[in-house]
């Protein structure tokens, strides 16, 4: 084998590593809240779940708050980013809202001190 072959191998190799990589980087921090739904909901919840007449989700307030009535049902003990992110991914995958407007505290500088 020649060297220019070795190097390209060794090249073909570290490009595929790094592009596994940032896959599986973005796949976790994607996943968290589809891991949650579908370890702890989907054996109950079919896609008609969310796409049925009568649904009970008409915006993020309550999706979230569907995703925390359920978890609480459930007895699941979901924290509040657990339970945002099965809200990311239940409106990513069915529901198809726009994302809430990000909400900015403007923090008030303080008063100067009274002599």
């Amino acid at each position: 084998m020649s060297p220019l072959t070795a190097t390209l191998r060794v090249s073909l190799r570290a490009a595929a590593l790094a592009a596994a990589l940032a896959w599986c980087s973005t796949a976790s921090a994607q996943s968290r809240g589809e891991l949650l739904y579908t370890t702890h909901c989907g054996a109950c919840h079919s896609a008609q779940m969310h796409w049925r007449d009568k649904k009970q989700v008409l915006d993020w307030t309550s999706l979230r708050g569907q995703v925390r009535f359920w978890q609480s049902q459930a007895m699941l003990g979901w924290n509040d980013d657990d339970i945002n992110q099965v809200a990311r991914y239940l409106n990513d995958t069915y529901y198809r809202m726009p994302p809430p407007a990000e909400r900015t505290s403007q923090v008030m500088p303080s008063a100067p001190a009274q002599p």
